[in-house]
């Protein structure tokens, strides 16, 4: 069993309960904790319904992409049927086929851009922002880095920033106290939704960075980097750190009231700053009419905090929950 499969199994138990309760006319339903309380038995639009079938194509930031492969797994033991692959091209290259009309749903790690509503209006694709999840973006350094635990915005920022190129090339550039040892960094390429946030929170402008790092689109290969350099330092999703805890430190962050360790407690209490932020999936208007999608976004919505949770994403508060259910019925409504 794979590492991603393990981290479903405590939600496909609460998904079959639910299942379950409804073919017995119970009213089980699962709590964000993956356990059970009463509540009335999911529709047919949840997934629970009639046999559907047909592709749901997803595409987009490979930080959003393991928790909507995870709701595509699980859906898909309920309708098997319905084939939902996940590409991940990145929030930009997501954006570009999205808007193009080759996928249904678009993840992405950042707000949709004024130019890609455009790109959208250009080919008449309607879409509706939802929001899945937090994130706590993290910047790592391997375990063999004994010298830093806690890095400010500004130290950051010297870094990364353009000017930088060339010229900060140790850690000793960067602070005094730091040791000599050559700064490699690792990082997501141009069309990653966290390059664009990153960037644009730490350099001040979005796309601004210098560019002698080793870019990728894979988190995996910013993994590989910077465990296999003492010097390394890398950024991606907090749930990629989960993951790889074992060959990697996180980095607290001050941003001018503190060292912050990336955690869900500091996301959802707003105070793990500025390096928090909202992750979003963008369904189309027609894909959401077809009825395997809406079905598909009914479950992804009645499931995600129990599916954040066990992929080791962030989840929502109630508050938010509440919207992206209100959201969803309003997409399948519109004209």
């Amino acid at each position: 069993m794979t590492s991603g499969q393990r981290r479903l199994s405590a939600v496909a138990t609460a998904a079959l309960v639910v299942s379950l309760a409804a073919a017995c006319g119970g009213d089980a339903k699962p709590n964000s904790d993956g356990s059970t309380t009463a509540a009335t038995a999911p529709s047919a639009e949840a997934g629970a319904g009639a046999a559907l079938s047909g592709e749901i194509k997803i595409d987009g930031s490979s930080t959003v992409a393991p928790l909507t492969q995870a709701a595509s797994e699980l859906f898909g033991e309920e309708q098997p049927q319905v084939k939902v692959p996940v590409g991940t091209s990145g929030t930009g290259g997501g954006f570009e086929k999205f808007c193009a009309g080759e996928t249904d749903i678009s993840n992405a790690s950042r707000a949709i851009k004024d130019e890609e509503k455009a790109a959208c209006d250009a080919k008449g694709i309607k879409f509706t922002e939802l929001t899945v999840a937090v994130d706590a973006l993290t910047v790592v350094v391997p375990k063999a880095n004994d010298w830093a635990t806690c890095l400010t915005t500004d130290q950051l920022k010297k870094m990364w920033e353009p000017a930088a190129e060339g010229k900060v090339k140790t850690w000793k550039d960067v602070d005094a106290k730091f040791p000599a040892e050559e700064l490699k960094l690792y990082g997501p390429g141009t069309d990653s939704g966290t390059f664009d946030y990153f960037t644009d929170e730490i350099n001040g402008e979005e796309g601004a960075s210098r560019k002698d790092y080793s870019p990728s689109e894979n988190d995996n290969d910013i993994v590989t980097g910077v465990e296999g350099a003492k010097g390394g330092l890398g950024y991606f999703g907090f749930t990629y750190f989960e993951e790889n805890a074992d060959k990697l430190k996180a980095l607290e962050i001050d941003s001018g009231s503190g060292c912050v360790a990336p955690s869900v407690e500091a996301a959802q209490a707003g105070k793990y700053t500025p390096l928090a932020r909202p992750l979003f999936v963008y369904p189309s208007t027609t894909a959401a009419k077809r009825p395997e999608v809406a079905a598909f976004l009914d479950y992804y919505a009645a499931n995600i905090n129990a599916i954040a949770k066990d992929a080791k994403f962030i989840p929502l508060n109630p508050e938010q929950e509440a919207k992206l259910k209100a959201d969803i019925t309003t997409l399948k409504s519109a004209g």
